[in-house]
């Protein structure tokens, strides 16, 4: 029996590509790969357990964490980013390069993603294709099932490994032909191809330049705390965050770190709001101003302001912080209108 590496989201494009492959009687040894920045497993573990569609549809699954390496290609992409921080090309080199050690690791045959021809811009057209399985070393390994009748053969197809005859020419950007396959397959339940990659939005990519500027070695605390919250830069060496909700609340609460401190407004409703890196009184001010404005006690003219840290605790007394200060903290892409 043929054996093949599966590139795997639990979205539906990747899903598709591990059942046209199945329907060929291949053995599909499917990895999720974990980052910081939810580009594949995040979309997949929150929306569609890839573990369940693995047992559903009868095949291997694993986890692989690459968060250590990702990191540095989002710092210094040997291809560029995409139109944010999205190094689109230099993470599929990486992901390709891991799936080839699992392949020869295993005794696998090939390669397959779901990756449609013309779907994505940077990474998904016929000469990023072969810019990526050339850096990556598995030129004419990687099927992509999805598009196969639209690109040149491959190892497995020219083996007759895989009848090409039953691989798909889809291109571009439309659903259509995938949801009418899975109907085809019977795969009712699947995740929308909204979100995804975090590195794609334009503000989480604006703060996270942000951290990468003022630390360039960051922690994966200070990078999973990107993802929440309203963050302000007081300083190159001191930040802000305030909750927006009660469940932001309790995720800043829960990775708050020693030397860090926790402000609340008590008895109202009110932002949890963490102080971290080199802290001063005047940092500490700004930050119940900030608190206090996002309160529900925002339009009193001086709200009295908790702030804890591990083994001690005083209050502050302080005015609800205005538009323009919240505006020259605050780290958000802001929009470039044009003017006639």
């Amino acid at each position: 029996m043929a054996k093949a590496v599966a590139l795997f989201s639990g979205g539906l494009d990747s899903t598709l590509a591990i059942l046209t492959m199945l329907r060929q009687s291949v053995d599909i040894n499917a990895i999720v790969f974990q980052t910081q920045f939810g580009c594949v497993a995040d979309e997949a573990l929150s929306s569609n357990d890839p573990f369940s569609v693995a047992e559903k549809f009868g095949f291997g699954v694993r986890l692989c964490n690459l968060s250590d390496k990702f990191i540095e290609i989002v710092k210094n992409p040997e291809f560029g980013y995409g139109r944010n921080m999205n190094p689109c090309i230099d993470c599929r080199i990486l992901m390709l390069k891991e799936a080839r050690v699992v392949m020869d690791t295993a005794g696998a045959d090939f390669i397959i993603t779901g990756e449609v021809l013309g779907q994505r811009p940077m990474s998904q057209r016929r000469d990023t294709f072969n810019l990526i399985d050339r850096e990556a070393g598995v030129t004419d390994y990687v099927l992509r099932p999805l598009s196969a009748k639209l690109l040149k053969i491959t190892f497995p197809e020219a083996k007759g490994i895989i009848k090409r005859e039953m691989l798909y020419g889809f291109n571009g950007r439309s659903r259509k032909p995938q949801k009418a396959l899975a109907e085809e397959f019977g795969l009712i339940d699947y995740p929308s191809p909204a979100g995804g990659c975090l590195l794609t939005e334009p503000n989480y990519a604006h703060r996270l330049k942000d951290l990468l500027t003022y630390d360039p070695a960051p922690g994966f605390r200070d990078v999973d705390l990107l993802r929440i919250g309203r963050h302000f830069r007081f300083s190159p060496s001191c930040k802000i965050i305030a909750g927006r909700n009660k469940t932001e609340n309790a995720a800043i609460q829960s990775m708050s770190m020693n030397g860090d401190w926790l402000l609340k407004v008590e008895g109202y409703g009110s932002p949890v709001t963490l102080v971290s890196g080199e802290i001063t009184d005047e940092a500490l001010k700004a930050a119940a101003s900030i608190c206090a404005r996002y309160s529900d006690v925002k339009d009193i003219s001086l709200v009295e302001v908790a702030v804890f840290k591990k083994g001690s605790s005083f209050r502050l007394k302080v005015q609800p912080a205005g538009t323009d200060l919240l505006e020259y903290y605050r780290i958000e892409k802001k929009q470039t209108l044009n003017c006639y």
